[in-house]
């Protein structure tokens, strides 16, 4: 699985739902086309923990937020790996995002 990782130092990414910026940054990983941002790059007033959980056989279990903008809510929106099987371990803690949210440069 080591090829599916890429990291895509000093490309600055974002990501934006519903208007607003929830993540930026020049340091995402990229696994299976999906953006990792780092956790210090969230913009923390837009996520709510969620109780979902789901599980790779690669990667682990993923845990997951829900994205609230302007009363808003994108339910199960962002999702991380609190702690990733070795494979993945370069996305420990990192957010990536689906379900209508923009990754762009």
């Amino acid at each position: 699985m080591a090829d599916t990782l890429t990291t895509h130092n000093g490309i600055h990414m974002k990501a934006i739902w519903n208007g607003a910026t929830l993540a930026e940054s020049d340091d995402t990983v990229v696994v299976e086309r999906n953006h990792y941002f780092p956790p210090d790059s969230l913009n923390r007033e837009y996520f709510t923990p969620s109780a979902k959980t789901s599980t790779c056989p690669w990667k682990g279990t993923a845990s997951y937020y829900d994205v609230v903008v302007d009363g808003e809510t994108n339910a199960g929106a962002a999702w991380y790996y609190p702690d990733p099987k070795p494979a993945a371990s370069e996305i420990r803690g990192r957010v990536a995002f689906w379900k209508g949210v923009e990754v762009v440069e």
